[in-house]
């Protein structure tokens, strides 16, 4: 058994809004205009690859999915010395 994943909750958030984007774009028509969302994506993306947590974790693979599950859930088991939500 892996050891949970402890992501700090800005993170979780930067997620959420990813997932989100992604489908209010994948829901979009093909003939409305989806610059603004395709735009927002695509710097969701950057922020979330670049966050400094990434860097002090060599698991980017294995944490990638776990935190699109965390954001899926809405958990996020607490940091150390951090408080549970």
């Amino acid at each position: 058994m892996r050891p949970p994943f402890r992501f700090p909750k800005d993170l979780i958030t930067l997620q959420r809004a990813w997932q989100q984007t992604y489908a209010e774009l994948a829901q979009a028509p093909a003939e409305t205009g989806t610059t603004v969302l395709r735009r927002r994506l695509i710097a969701l993306s950057g922020t979330l690859c670049t966050h400094p947590y990434w860097a002090a974790s060599a698991a980017w693979r294995a944490g990638g999915g776990e935190l699109r599950r965390a954001a899926r859930t809405h958990t996020s088991a607490p940091a150390d010395g951090e408080a549970a939500a």
